[in-house]
């Protein structure tokens, strides 16, 4: 049966604004992670709001595709551990504070560049993904249009992109903040270990052994 969850709401809202934005240029300024407006003019806020917009289709229906397939499992695990309303609760803080910590590296690094600015919910989705492994390491993970002998399981799909994402980010040969990723994957795992362990009590270190070995 369809049921509206915390994962739809915000995969909805971030594809409307972000469908906007695309049509009016004002609402993309106003809401991208510009580090200036954030030292000078005090605009805190772009520290969440730039994971509601993204720089083109493709940008948004990837993330938006990858929040919806991890994001919804990870929302019912987190009721399973934690009961209906705080799971509900802890899923919506892990992205927003994932929104923030990813790109706290970013922002601090360029704090007065007046020529760098950033977009898109990539690192909050890295957040949500990895997340997901932690609870479910061998949910075998791939790429659309592959055949499924070629996914990895969560584990290990998880080692080589922490590993190319800060290959990538030392490198910084494009356009793509792989900081970001990288930063809002490691966030998604601390969080989760540390609010299924000592709020829930949940196993977590031994489920996911249990889970790899077998």
């Amino acid at each position: 049966m369809f049921s509206i969850t915390i994962t739809l709401v915000i995969v909805i809202i971030t594809a409307i604004i972000s469908y906007n934005a695309f049509n009016n240029n004002q609402i993309k300024y106003d809401l991208i992670m510009y580090p200036p407006a954030i030292s000078e003019r005090k605009q805190w806020y772009r520290l969440f709001s730039y994971g509601l917009i993204h720089a083109d289709f493709i940008h948004l229906a990837f993330n938006m595709y990858a929040l919806y397939l991890f994001g919804s499992s990870l929302e019912s695990d987190y009721k399973s551990i934690f009961g209906n309303v705080l799971g509900s609760i802890f899923y919506l803080l892990l992205y927003i504070f994932a929104l923030l910590f990813s790109i706290l590296p970013s922002y601090k690094k360029n704090e007065t560049n007046s020529g760098y600015s950033s977009l898109g919910a990539s690192g909050a989705v890295s957040a949500v993904i990895f997340a997901s492994i932690v609870l479910r390491p061998k949910k075998e993970i791939g790429f659309l249009f592959l055949p499924k002998e070629l996914y990895f399981p969560g584990y290990i799909f998880g080692i080589v992109y922490l590993i190319a994402s800060y290959y990538m980010a030392k490198k910084k040969n494009d356009n793509i903040n792989h900081e970001a990723h990288y930063w809002g994957a490691v966030f998604g795992i601390i969080f989760t270990i540390l609010t299924t362990y000592f709020i829930a009590h949940y196993p977590v270190f031994t489920a996911f052994i249990n889970q790899v070995a077998h």
